[in-house]
């Protein structure tokens, strides 16, 4: 299927990689269907989920694992039947990243994960209680000393 896109043009996509999140996301409760734009260079850990339905809107998003090793939270029983989880393998999780002017300042959101059902194409995103996680994680300034290098 070809999709035409503003961030990159006419792109050729498999219709069975959608993504759907049957309640929206926050904000954009109207668009339902997305796809995942892995990111040319093999070594940067940001990707993009791109709206089927809106060719204005894509997300950056990244693996909120690679920036907080102990990041960690329960998936409520309710969204666990909602997607249809039934292995532990079939979830992937993502932060939705924010890009600023000056690079150095990306923050990823920690309090709102993307859950996916990678099998099933379901995903949602969760709002975590408490201030355990940051809305905005500031990535370059919590790295580890050797991934800064």
């Amino acid at each position: 299927m070809k999709l035409q896109t503003k961030h990159f043009g006419e792109i050729d996509i498999e219709v069975e990689k959608i993504i759907t999140f049957e309640e929206g996301l926050p904000g954009f409760e109207h668009i339902k269907k997305y796809i995942l734009i892995p990111n040319p260079d093999s070594e940067n850990p940001f990707q993009w989920m791109q709206a089927i339905d809106e060719p204005c809107l894509a997300f950056v998003i990244t693996d909120p694992f690679y920036f907080k090793e102990d990041y960690e939270f329960d998936i409520p029983e309710k969204v666990v039947q909602q997607l249809e989880i039934e292995k532990t393998e079939e979830v992937v999780v993502y932060s939705m990243a924010v890009v600023p002017e000056n690079i150095e300042d990306i923050t990823i959101n920690l309090r709102g994960p993307l859950v996916v059902n990678i099998e099933k194409r379901k995903g949602k995103q969760l709002l975590l209680d408490g201030e355990a996680y940051a809305l905005k994680y500031k990535i370059f300034q919590n790295l580890p000393i050797e991934q800064k290098e």
